[in-house]
């Protein structure tokens, strides 16, 4: 792990001494990953045809309402130790938050954005499942980097020791103790949904929609997976926690939009739609 890049500074301006300013390396492979999965984003939907600047302009609003999500999620799954600690409330500006309050914020902003400026729906929304699937992989890196969302204690051979200070300072690491690399796992799932993504992706029966509810449904199940070896506090609902209850719900719900989805494109057209395509 390596949770801080390089240092700039001090440096004097003016008679002042300044910094020094810390560069996290959690910071860079986040920022790179927004970047990287936006890029595939704007590839894909220039090859669909699709206005590549409005979905630019999307892309940035997706990018915003990930923030704000995840950090939102995180601080409602810890909301009763901020309250009692207001001060930790910076942990939120150091912390990349939960995925999963990104996943469904950027979602929603998505939904309310492509609405609004008449794209189509579900092919805008499969131009994007890929790209969340590899910044997904890049982001997970970064968080191996920073030592968060680790995992159990293990004694399997793969297990991974942190040893840095600073992480367990900042995100509450367990140092010196073998954990499952949960980061890993999440990264290695992501990369192989990715690849299944995108090799499936015209084969079958393609529709409108089924790559991101495909990708919907492998994220759900994979993150339920590997929720049980995660060891980080992520709050408990219903005796599971928090990301795996929000799995729970989305995997049934991509299955059933899959099939809706599906039957859709498959069910003949009316006479009259016919008759004007004629």
């Amino acid at each position: 792990m390596h949770p801080r890049l390089f240092e700039l500074g001090p440096f004097t301006i003016f008679s002042h001494v300044v910094g020094p300013f810390t560069v996290y390396t959690y910071g860079v492979l986040l920022a790179a990953a927004y970047l990287l999965g936006l890029q595939l984003a704007i590839h894909r939907s220039k090859k669909a045809g699709l206005d590549t600047a409005r979905v630019l302009d999307l892309g940035v609003y997706i990018v915003i309402a990930a923030l704000v999500g995840a950090k939102l999620l995180l601080l409602g799954v810890n909301f009763s130790y901020f309250r009692s600690n207001p001060r930790e409330i910076l942990v939120l500006a150091r912390s990349g938050g939960v995925f999963y309050g990104g996943l469904i914020g950027a979602t929603l902003v998505a939904f309310w954005y492509i609405r609004r400026h008449q794209l189509p729906l579900w092919t805008t929304c499969d131009m994007f499942a890929p790209g969340i699937a590899l910044g997904h992989v890049v982001g997970r890196l970064g968080c191996l980097m920073a030592g968060c969302c680790y995992g159990i204690p293990t004694t399997k051979p793969w297990g991974i020791t942190f040893t840095d200070p600073f992480a367990a300072l900042n995100v509450g690491t367990p140092l010196n103790i073998p954990l499952h690399p949960t980061q890993l796992y999440e990264a290695g799932a992501e990369l192989i949904i990715l690849i299944v993504l995108l090799v499936t992706e015209r084969r079958g029966r393609p529709f409108p929609g089924r790559t991101f509810w495909g990708y919907m449904l492998l994220y759900a199940i994979s993150r339920f997976i590997i929720e049980f070896y995660r060891g980080d506090e992520r709050g408990v609902i219903m005796g599971f926690s928090t990301s795996q209850f929000i799995s729970l719900i989305l995997a049934p719900l991509a299955i059933v939009m899959l099939v809706v989805l599906g039957r859709r494109a498959t069910s003949p057209a009316p006479a009259h739609a016919a008759r004007r395509a004629a």
